[in-house]
């Protein structure tokens, strides 16, 4: 059976995993991160320093780094993670209408790619990746953003930021081109179709009413229990109370830094004359 590691980052509350096959090794790493300090701008490999000592730890072979999605609250660590492995990286086929929105948005649309290029492999819905003695499937489960995907590799799921757990609820849906009617589509009829037992790791937990961290639950407990869509609730519940709760979120803190770096397969700004790089913010495109 497979065996998952997780690693929690704080800062953004987001997990990374590594998700391997004990005996041949072969191992995929779902949604890793780069450290940004908001305060200082500084960048760090802290979190995937961490991932890498535990694959050479396990001599794992790092078959796929999987992005489920463009992060919209952390840098992702998906280029830094594919130059110390030297494994393919992928993401949904559907990133390009992301990056095209959001190149459009900083007026990069000369200095980024948007025909997803930045990635290996553009993954379509139902796709069976080949990872060594092990294969992941990739289902489209949008909603949360149009290119969110999760992965399901034999009894357990990787759901980003579709599925939380039960006590959190859901992924919220109010990012440009997020839907609350897709996010139910995806979840009532791509996750909650899995058998009861089937493991799902989720790809953010918030430590609701300061509970010890949580990020594995099953579809079963999922359909029972999830506070914002269970089995039995209905699209027009879930779509009302989702776009309620949306309307009170702020943005996540970076969200402009995050989302620059991350429609471009998590590359930095190349370096300006002097050596440094600097980040485009638009101004008053957030909030009303």
């Amino acid at each position: 059976p497979m065996e998952v590691k997780a690693f929690f980052d704080q800062p953004t509350y987001t997990l990374t995993y590594v998700a391997y096959d004990p005996e041949s090794r072969d191992a995929v790493v779902i949604d890793p991160v780069f450290d940004f300090d908001v305060q200082t701008w500084r960048t760090s490999t802290a979190s995937v320093d961490e991932v890498q000592a535990f694959v050479r730890e396990k001599s794992l072979n790092v078959r796929w780094v999987l992005d489920t999605h463009a992060h919209a609250d952390h840098l992702s660590g998906t280029d830094v993670m594919k130059a110390a492995f030297g494994a393919p990286t992928a993401i949904g086929n559907e990133i390009t209408a992301v990056q095209q929105l959001f190149a459009g948005v900083y007026g990069l649309e000369e200095q980024i790619a948007t025909d997803g290029s930045q990635w290996d492999e553009l993954l379509v819905d139902g796709q069976k990746l080949a990872a060594g003695s092990f294969q992941v499937e990739a289902l489209h489960t949008p909603g949360h953003t149009p290119a969110c995907y999760s992965f399901r590799i034999g009894d357990t799921v990787f759901t980003g930021d579709a599925l939380f757990m039960p006590d959190y609820g859901t992924g919220r849906c109010d990012f440009p081109k997020g839907s609350a009617s897709d996010l139910y589509d995806s979840i009532t009829q791509k996750l909650y179709t899995m058998p009861d037992a089937t493991r799902v790791f989720v790809g953010h937990d918030y430590l609701p009413g300061g509970r010890a961290l949580a990020y594995e639950t099953s579809i079963g407990a999922s359909k029972e229990q999830n506070i914002r869509l269970r089995a039995s609730t209905s699209r027009a519940a879930f779509v009302e109370a989702r776009e309620a709760r949306d309307a009170q979120l702020a943005p996540p803190k970076l969200i402009l830094q995050s989302l620059q770096v991350n429609i471009d397969g998590g590359r930095l700004p190349a370096p300006e004359a002097n050596g440094r790089r600097y980040f485009k913010m638009p101004i008053n495109f957030l909030g009303s």
